[in-house]
């Protein structure tokens, strides 16, 4: 993980806007309408320095784990600063810090996802419920949506993720709403730091109905966390 300069600490934006063409989805984008009126949306979000293809292989995966039922309609976005050969969705000036984000640049890049979520769903008169799941930065992406908007989502997947330092105005009502959260993490990850971690774990125990899972891996995602997320998503996301 190669650190990245940007400018947007200096402009402090209040707003990082997600790219609606880059978008990826799991059907066609004329189908939308009426899948997201019939079918739960799940939302993925990639980690630093790659972009919205990183996690196709589990968006293919989770799309015909059973070809039987209608699963999520999946949007896999692109995270809005560029870094390195791909994106991230908050930069890292110090690597040593990258669980410990800017909160400021942290919220502008929910406003981002929430706008963007906001025109997705104005595509259908009405819309299923919606699901988060995240890598590393994408991670820390659920963690802080749930925040700010605790009553909009029905579950969230945390995977080598993490929570941002700092309170957010949603946190009283999160703990009060519960929704179920699924975090799986490698057991010898080597970038996010130990008190990240446990920072994390704490909030989420007594934020939300927590699955917490650890992996023989790194930073990265077990086959078996796979499965685990497939069956997580079938109890708590659906139509």
């Amino acid at each position: 993980m190669e650190p990245v300069h940007s400018n947007a600490r200096a402009s402090n934006p209040a707003l990082l806007a997600v790219d609606e063409e880059a978008v990826l989805w799991s059907v066609p984008r004329g189908e939308l309408p009426t899948a997201l009126a019939h079918r739960p949306l799940l939302v993925l979000m990639h980690g630093y320095g790659a972009d919205e293809r990183d996690l196709t292989g589990l968006l293919r995966t989770i799309t015909s784990s059973d070809p039987g039922v209608s699963g999520p309609v999946v949007a896999s976005l692109r995270a809005p600063l560029p870094a390195g050969p791909g994106f991230a969705w908050f930069p890292i000036e110090d690597v040593t810090r990258a669980g410990s984000p800017d909160p400021a640049l942290a919220a502008a890049a929910t406003a981002g996802v929430m706008r963007w979520l906001e025109r997705t769903q104005a595509l259908a008169r009405t819309h299923g419920p919606v699901g988060l799941l995240g890598f590393s930065q994408g991670g820390a992406m659920v963690t802080h949506l749930l925040r700010h908007h605790p009553e909009l989502f029905a579950c969230g997947v945390v995977l080598s993720g993490f929570t941002v330092p700092g309170l957010v105005g949603g946190d009283e009502a999160l703990a009060q709403i519960r929704p179920p959260v699924f975090y799986g993490r490698g057991s010898a990850d080597p970038l996010i730091p130990p008190a990240a971690i446990e920072r994390t774990t704490a909030f989420l125990t007594a934020h939300t109905r927590l699955t917490s899972r650890v992996y023989p891996v790194g930073h990265g995602i077990a086959p078996a966390e796979v499965d685990e997320v497939i069956a997580f998503l079938t109890t708590h996301l659906h139509a």
